[in-house]
């Protein structure tokens, strides 16, 4: 049996999540603990500071402790915190959200444009790709406040507009940076006719991947 632990700083990011597993690796035990206060407690801190750093390992510890096979972290604003969980847990696979698609993207060719809805993931997450990969950046203003209340259609509408401005800036691909903008792939195809990544569906066949290793 393989447990996996989904740790969770937006409970927009609950469902997508999940919605992959249950699709592509239904087998899998999930274990998913939240946290709403980390982006938050982020963005008063105006960064990673140590004390977010000692949460993250203490939040790797339980898990673990827990009987967690793998961990996979499903907010992308906390790499270097996710780091630390990795590097002290290296018996097990640890991800970062972002991860196993930016090794994807890598893997591709051409401008890729890449989405989010949260400004401190677009701070941290474009250091992350390889300097080979010919990086856009959109920030959806007003999505996330769209998705915190209620207005799933707004949220993707505001998503799908950058997808189709990037577009227009030469991106041949498109990338959407958190788990919770999964739910906008469609509508980001079909308004810049481009193929659309999500974190969500990279990260369950990397953990997978790994996890069979």
């Amino acid at each position: 049996m393989t447990r996996i632990a989904l740790i969770h700083a937006l409970s927009h990011s609950i469902a997508p999540i999940n919605d992959a597993f249950e699709r592509d690796w239904p087998e899998a035990v999930r274990m998913n603990l939240m946290d709403d206060s980390l982006s938050a407690d982020l963005v008063r801190a105006g960064g990673l500071d140590a004390a977010m750093h000692e949460r993250f390992l203490r939040l790797g510890q339980y898990v673990v402790d827990a009987g967690a096979n793998g961990i996979l972290f499903t907010c992308s604003a906390f790499g270097s915190c996710i780091e630390a969980v990795a590097r002290r847990h290296a018996g097990i696979p640890v991800l970062k959200p972002n991860e196993a698609m930016v090794e994807e993207a890598a893997a591709g060719t051409g401008r890729l444009g890449l989405i989010a809805t949260f400004q401190p993931t677009l701070d941290s997450m474009p250091s992350e790709f390889p300097e080979s990969v010919d990086l856009e950046t959109a920030l959806a203003a007003g999505a996330m406040e769209a998705l915190n209340r209620g207005d799933v259609r707004q949220h993707d509408e505001l998503v799908a507009a950058q997808a189709r401005a990037l577009k227009e800036r030469g991106c041949v691909r498109i990338a959407l940076a958190q788990f919770s903008m999964a739910r906008a792939r469609a509508a980001c195809e079909d308004a810049s006719g481009l193929p659309v990544m999500t974190t969500v569906d990279s990260a369950v066949r990397a953990l997978r991947e790994r996890a069979s290793a």
